[in-house]
């Protein structure tokens, strides 16, 4: 959980500074280059009428539909996407520490054993980062026992370590089905609360009910937007596992054949 608020906080520290520096470049910049920019950020179009409308961008687009959803669900699918992105971080940071070139570990351990023995291979190991190098030290610990010692070893560490590249995914998991659930629930509350409105008025009145789905409908929409961001990081970090798991279980099988290489001799 450490780790996890202070990748919230240098987010928080990032985005502030970024923030800070634009204001600061744009106060600076001469009068005809603001203007440029404001132009290029919205447009001025006539209508039929004459009128003058904005086109709003992208970002203020969101923000409006965001703030039109209600502060209720809305934040709460907002509070799923955070909490789901810091998890998703998280893993992803430790995920890309945890790879290892396997087969220069493997390479070296080798020579190690022909050159040191089992304490030569075994500092190799302990000076490598990574569920890999880890597998290897307690498969090497173990070495005097026999090459079936080793082994359990070998699958009993192995385990451990996978339980550590999958750990706080089950979260990920979480916040990808419950944002669209929220989402749901906010579209039946807001259908409801818009029935109790033409209830109340006593007749059909379609600006109440055009009104009333809208908002119903928005909060279904961001819902399912945070559970695709989500999904897509979750799939990454699936793959980017399973992808640890094969080499561990590959560098498994040539520790043990080292071992036996090893004894032979």
């Amino acid at each position: 959980m450490k780790k996890l608020f202070s990748i919230l906080a240098i987010t928080a520290l990032v985005f502030a500074g970024t923030t800070s520096s634009k204001a600061a470049n744009v106060q600076t910049m001469p009068i005809n280059v603001q203007l440029l920019m404001a132009t290029t950020t919205i447009s001025i179009t006539q209508d039929d009428s004459g009128t003058e409308t904005q086109e709003k961008g992208f970002h203020q687009e969101l923000k409006e539909r965001f703030v039109e959803g209600g502060p209720g669900f809305m934040g709460i699918v907002l509070l799923c996407l955070i909490l789901g992105l810091a998890f998703a971080i998280e893993r992803i940071i430790y995920l890309n520490l945890a790879t290892t070139n396997t087969k220069k570990l493997a390479d070296s351990v080798e020579e190690a054993l022909k050159s040191g023995g089992v304490d030569s291979a075994k500092e190799v190991c302990r000076n490598t980062k990574g569920p890999v190098a880890s597998i290897y030290y307690q498969g090497l610990d173990r070495a005097d026992e026999g090459v079936d010692a080793a082994e359990k070893a070998v699958v009993a560490y192995g385990g451990v370590q996978m339980g550590q590249l999958e750990k706080n995914v089950s979260w990920i998991s979480l916040f990808i089905a419950i944002a669209p659930m929220l989402g749901f629930m906010g579209t039946v509350i807001g259908m409801i609360d818009a029935f109790d409105k033409i209830q109340a008025a006593g007749d059909m009145n379609p600006s109440l009910v055009a009104g009333g789905i809208k908002i119903a409908l928005l909060t279904t929409v961001f819902g399912l937007i945070v559970a695709i961001i989500l999904q897509i990081f979750y799939n990454y970090i699936i793959a980017k596992i399973d992808s640890i798991v094969n080499s561990m279980e590959d560098a498994s099988i040539t520790l043990i054949d080292m071992l036996v290489e090893h004894k032979n001799k």
